[in-house]
């Protein structure tokens, strides 16, 4: 996967970019590797930096509804200054780590998750252009999807919401929700949030319904996840409703322990059966 580019912002003869990526597949709390290759212009450049980023899109809320852009949610500094000469070239590389809540991308229509160069010149900065990374689930969280699986849902969207859940150990200034429905239980969205050593699934139903399951990496493994939510969404449907999640809001019942572990994995079937069909410069096109 590469990404290259004559750097706009600083006209004809500036240096040109090439970020190659080894492998585009990580996870959370995984790494991608690769190289920055610069080569250099017409003239002698000051390179004040070069930085790697990770983007997504995000919806936001406001007064008049619902738009989404561009948001970045990791930064990871490549290079310090140095001096490139006219038509050096240099290859630095590089180790860009994940955050444990990175959202899910790999299977998820829709989704899309990036990395972008950032090449600072004379005060002056070029945000290149984007290449997409696919962010596999971890074990402990394909074993909760197979779950839901077993008990009748149906991988319906997938989307990434500004704000916080409140209670919950989520850093990031945005949360992924994935959408589910099922012919008994109906629809609902599920929410992972994920540290080293933790793991929380956040389950909101019909009504507001919410349930939150905090636990370990490896115990979410051991889990019984097709009773528990089983038991959480049957329990719902009898009235026992409570709680609120999305945006900046808190609250929410209270349910159960679980904890999740570092891992790779693939989710089959419900997940990795959908298939990926948006153009990546369309789901990133720029506004």
């Amino acid at each position: 996967m590469v990404f290259k580019r004559m750097l706009s912002a600083f006209g004809v003869g500036a240096p040109s970019v090439d970020t190659v990526l080894h492998n585009p597949r990580t996870q959370p709390g995984g790494a991608l590797s690769g190289e920055v290759r610069i080569k250099g212009g017409e003239v002698d450049a000051e390179i004040e930096h070069i930085t790697l980023s990770l983007v997504a899109r995000v919806e936001i809320e406001h007064g008049e509804g619902e738009s989404s852009g561009l948001r970045e949610f990791f930064g990871f500094p490549v290079s310090g200054p140095f001096i490139l000469r006219t038509g050096e070239e240099r290859t630095i590389p590089f180790q860009l780590p994940v955050p444990w809540e990175t959202p899910i991308s790999e299977g998820l229509r829709g989704m899309a998750i990036g990395v972008r160069t950032e090449l600072a010149i004379a005060k002056a900065v070029d945000k290149g252009d984007l290449d997409m990374v696919e962010v596999a689930p971890l074990p402990s969280q394909v074993h909760v999807l197979e779950s839901l699986s077993r008990l009748g849902f149906h991988f319906r969207s997938a989307d990434l919401e500004a704000g916080h859940i409140g209670g919950s150990r989520q850093t990031l200034p945005f949360y992924q929700e994935i959408e589910f429905t099922s012919h008994q239980y109906g629809e609902i969205e599920v929410t992972f949030i994920s540290d080293p050593h933790h793991l929380e699934i956040v389950i909101e139903g019909g009504h507001d319904a919410i349930g939150r399951f905090p636990t370990t990496h490896q115990e979410a493994l051991s889990t019984d996840w097709t009773s528990v939510v089983g038991d959480w969404l049957s329990q719902r449907s009898y009235g026992h409703h409570g709680g609120h999640h999305g945006g900046h809001h808190g609250g929410g019942i209270g349910m159960g322990g679980v904890v999740a572990g570092a891992a790779a994995g693939v989710v089959g079937g419900m997940i990795l059966g959908e298939v990926v069909d948006e153009v990546f410069e369309d789901v990133f096109e720029e506004e």
